[in-house]
């Protein structure tokens, strides 16, 4: 089973980081592997968004672009959250009417591989 490096954003602001091999996006809840700390129990509804990171010291000095373009990547999407935060990437599985999706950022020499939005955070979606 693959484990993935993420780190989560909580809507209360807060961050973990560790390590999870049961995320699926149809289902209300997952298992994390604390960085520091034991297991837990992680609902979807509590978070903001899941950033499956490279590692997780990521990378202080980049300067985000969001111009690069991401071949196979879908169609380009801008989503701001509701604290502000804006991110622009590619979606292969936007759709309005499910919890969350999948998006690749277009800054590939950022440390996001992939970012899983949780719909209920967002401010605004936006079709590029």
């Amino acid at each position: 089973m693959v484990t993935n490096k993420v780190v989560l954003k909580f809507k209360d602001a807060s961050i973990v980081k560790g390590q999870t091999n049961n995320f699926l996006p149809n289902r209300t809840f997952f298992h994390l592997q604390q960085l520091e700390g034991g297991p837990i129990e992680v609902h979807i509804e509590d978070l903001k968004a899941i950033f499956f990171v490279k590692n997780y010291e990521g990378a202080k000095d980049h300067k985000k672009t969001y111009n690069d373009k991401v071949a196979g990547g879908g169609r380009k999407i801008r989503v701001k959250f509701l604290d502000g935060e804006t991110i622009v990437g590619y979606t292969t599985g936007y759709s309005p009417d499910r919890p969350g999706f999948y998006i690749v950022p277009s800054d590939l020499k950022g440390n996001n591989d992939r970012i899983f939005v949780v719909k209920t955070a967002t401010e605004e979606v936006e079709m590029l």
